[in-house]
């Protein structure tokens, strides 16, 4: 059987969407067992409940965006990565904003603050609600990859292998040179979350800056929250990691596979992979332990 765990406390941050430009406040609170990570949109009528589950996904535009009706939270992959990558099983967090805040750009201060309150195992309610009933969709034991299931397109791919340990292994390739050719790979049953992965922040290619402000994206976007690389090198160094931008990417990853409720055992490996595809594969892998049960 999976131990579930929660916060021993609630905290607090406050920032702005990388994209929306727009200041929030979230509240990171513990739930009860089976309750699962979700999101409550405090600033609207009845607060609005998201689940962080595949079936909320409803974009993938350079960020994960969940939506449910007319309501929308997007941009969760960091701290739902550093909820997962500390071990936060189940977790309310209220938000009165549609964006949650970018921080630095890395999941660093979420794992402080998750750390700065401990974890404990979360216990059943006396009484589930409705919601915890629909979402309690979790495999009591850890489910395994036996067969490799693969996503792609050109020649970006995903893919979740069989696998003695769950690992993550990521690659991307840009021409920059300060980018260019870059693999990570990283098991979380032998290395540190906190040290290997949450420091990594986001990046933008300083020759696309324009083009995303003109289709209403990163208006939040600073060399505060982002590293920005051009033909030169870097505009706002020093980097966290010589390979900053593909723990980065393996930092997404893990965000948007923590969808799944569970990592069931694999080697997940990418390839100039995007959100788009790490949906993809969270939603076949989904599939076929639904029909596997079934």
């Amino acid at each position: 059987m999976i131990n579930q765990y929660t916060l021993a406390r609630e905290f607090t941050q406050k920032g702005v969407g990388v994209h929306s430009g727009i200041k929030s406040n979230i509240k990171v609170m513990p739930a009860s067992k089976n309750a699962g990570r979700y999101f409550v949109r405090i600033d609207l009528p009845q607060h609005p409940v998201i689940p962080a589950l595949i079936s909320s996904v409803v974009s993938t535009t350079l960020s994960t965006e969940f939506g449910m009706g007319d309501v929308r939270i997007r941009t969760v992959e960091h701290l739902l990565a550093a909820l997962t990558g500390m071990g936060v099983d189940n977790a309310r967090i209220e938000i009165d904003g549609q964006e949650v805040p970018i921080l630095d750009g890395s999941a660093k201060i979420w794992v402080e603050a998750i750390a700065s309150v401990g974890l404990v195992e979360a216990k059943a309610d006396k009484e589930e609600n409705d919601f915890t009933k629909i979402i309690t969709n979790q495999p009591q034991t850890k489910p395994v990859i036996s067969e490799p299931i693969w996503i792609y397109q050109g020649d970006a791919f995903v893919a979740a292998l069989p696998s003695s340990e769950t690992r993550f292994t990521y690659g991307i390739d840009f021409d920059l040179p300060a980018i260019g050719n870059q693999w990570h790979s990283w098991s979380p049953e032998t290395e540190s979350f906190p040290d290997c992965i949450a420091p990594a922040r986001t990046f933008a290619l300083a020759h696309q800056i324009d083009q995303l402000g003109e289709v209403g994206l990163i208006k939040g976007g600073t060399l505060d929250n982002a590293l920005v690389c051009n033909e030169s090198g870097w505009l706002n160094p020093p980097l966290r990691f010589t390979n900053e931008p593909v723990r980065h990417k393996m930092l997404d990853l893990i965000g948007d596979l923590s969808l799944l409720g569970h990592f069931p055992q694999a080697h997940y490996l990418a390839y100039k992979a995007s959100h788009k595809l790490h949906i993809q594969l969270a939603q076949k892998i989904n599939g076929n332990f639904s029909t596997n049960n079934n």
